[in-house]
C-alpha cells in the first residue's frame, strides 16, 4: 500500500535495521488490520430504511344532493296529479269538453315541461324521470278526453306509450319503466276489450287474449332491461308474467296455461338472480310461485287438497332453487 508505512519500512531495510522479509510481514499485518477495520465498519453500518408505501388516495366525497328539493319535487308532482284527478271527478259532469281537454293538457304540459327543464339544466335526473312518467300518463288521459270512445282509449294509450318511449330514450330513471309497464298493461286491456273481443264475446274468452298480451309485455320489458335499469325492468317483466297467469286462471280451462306461465316466469327470474344477485328477482319469482300454483291446482281439483299440493310443489321448487344458488355461490 503506497503510504507512509511503506516509506518507513523501506528506510529501515536500507539502514539494515530490518530485513526484507520482516518488512513484508509487517506490511501484510498492517493490510490485514486495515481490511478487518473496514469490514467491521460495514457490518455496523445501519441498513437503509425501506421506502414507505404510498398512502392510498382518498376518493373525493361526492356532494350530497339536496334531498328536500327531491322530496318537494315528488310531492309537488303527486299533488298536481291528484288535484287534476279530483277536479276532474268532482266537476266532470259540469265541465264542458273544452274545459276537460284544457285541464288535462295544461297538467301534461307542466309535468313534461318541468322534466325537460330539469334534464336540460342537468339537475336531478331521477326527479325529471318521475315528472316525465306522470306527464306521459296525464297526456294519454288528455288524449282520451279529447277524442273519447274506443278510438280515444286506443289513441290515449298510443300517445302515452310514445311519450314514455321517448322518455326512456332520453332519460334513465326507473320510474319511466314503471310508467311504461302501467301503460302497456292498460293497452293490453284496452286492445283486448275494444279491438280483439267481439261485441258478443264473453269476458272469459277475452281473458286468454289478455294473458297472451301480458306475455308480450313481459318480452318487451325483458328487452328494455338490456338497455335500461335491469333489476326494475326484469322485475316488472315478472309482474307481467304474473298478470298473464291471473288472466289464464280466468280463462275457461286455462289452468294448465296459468301453471306454465306461472312457472316459466319465476324460473327465468331465479336464473337471473343466480347471475345478477338482485334480490328483487327472487322476491318476485317466489311470490308468483306461491300464488299461482296453489290457486291453479285448486281450480283443477276443486278441492282444498289442490292448495296443499300447490304449496308443496312451490316450496320444493324454491328450496331446490335456493340449494342450487347456495352451492353456486360457495363455488364462486
Amino acid at each position: 500500500m503506497p503510504s507512509r508505512l511503506d516509506d518507513e519500512l523501506l528506510r529501515l531495510v536500507s539502514a539494515g535495521v530490518l530485513r526484507q522479509y520482516q518488512a513484508e510481514s509487517l506490511r501484510d499485518a498492517a493490510d490485514a488490520e486495515v481490511d478487518a477495520a473496514v469490514a467491521a465498519a460495514a457490518r455496523n453500518r445501519p441498513e437503509p430504511a425501506a421506502p414507505q408505501p404510498p398512502k392510498p388516495r382518498t376518493p373525493p366525497v361526492a356532494p350530497h344532493s339536496n334531498a328536500l328539493v327531491e322530496v318537494l319535487g315528488y310531492v309537488g308532482g303527486a299533488l298536481l296529479l291528484g288535484a287534476v284527478a279530483l277536479l276532474t271527478l268532482a266537476n266532470w259532469g259540469e265541465m264542458g269538453r273544452a274545459a276537460r281537454i284544457s285541464t288535462g293538457s295544461v297538467a301534461a304540459v307542466v309535468l313534461l315541461g318541468s322534466a325537460v327543464l330539469l334534464k336540460l339544466f342537468r339537475r336531478r335526473d331521477q326527479l325529471a324521470s318521475a315528472l316525465a312518467s306522470l306527464g306521459c300518463c296525464v297526456a294519454g288521459f288528455a288524449t282520451y278526453v279529447a277524442i273519447e270512445g274506443e278510438v280515444g282509449r286506443v289513441a290515449g294509450v298510443a300517445v302515452a306509450l310514445t311519450l314514455a318511449c321517448l322518455g326512456l330514450w332520453w332519460l334513465a330513471g326507473s320510474s319511466l319503466l314503471v310508467a311504461t309497464f302501467g301503460i302497456l298493461a292498460v293497452g293490453v286491456l284496452v286492445i283486448t276489450a275494444d279491438v280483439l273481443t267481439p261485441s258478443d264475446g264473453s269476458a272469459s274468452n277475452s281473458a286468454g287474449i289478455a294473458g297472451t298480451g301480458f306475455i308480450l309485455v313481459a318480452f318487451v320489458l325483458g328487452m328494455l332491461g338490456l338497455v335500461r335499469d335491469q333489476p326494475t325492468a326484469w322485475s316488472l317483466a315478472g309482474a307481467a308474467m304474473f298478470s298473464s297467469s291471473i288472466c289464464w286462471l280466468i280463462q275457461d280451462r286455462g289452468e294448465i296455461m296459468a301453471l306454465a306461465v306461472g312457472t316459466a316466469g319465476p324460473a327465468a327470474l331465479l336464473v337471473a338472480y343466480g347471475r345478477q344477485r338482485a334480490s328483487a328477482y327472487a322476491v318476485v319469482g317466489c311470490s308468483i310461485l306461491l300464488v299461482i300454483w296453489p290457486t291453479a291446482l285448486y281450480q283443477l281439483t276443486d278441492n282444498i287438497a289442490g292448495v296443499a299440493i300447490g304449496l308443496v310443489v312451490a316450496s320444493v321448487t324454491l328450496l331446490f332453487a335456493v340449494l342450487l344458488l347456495s352451492r353456486r355461490r360457495a363455488a364462486d
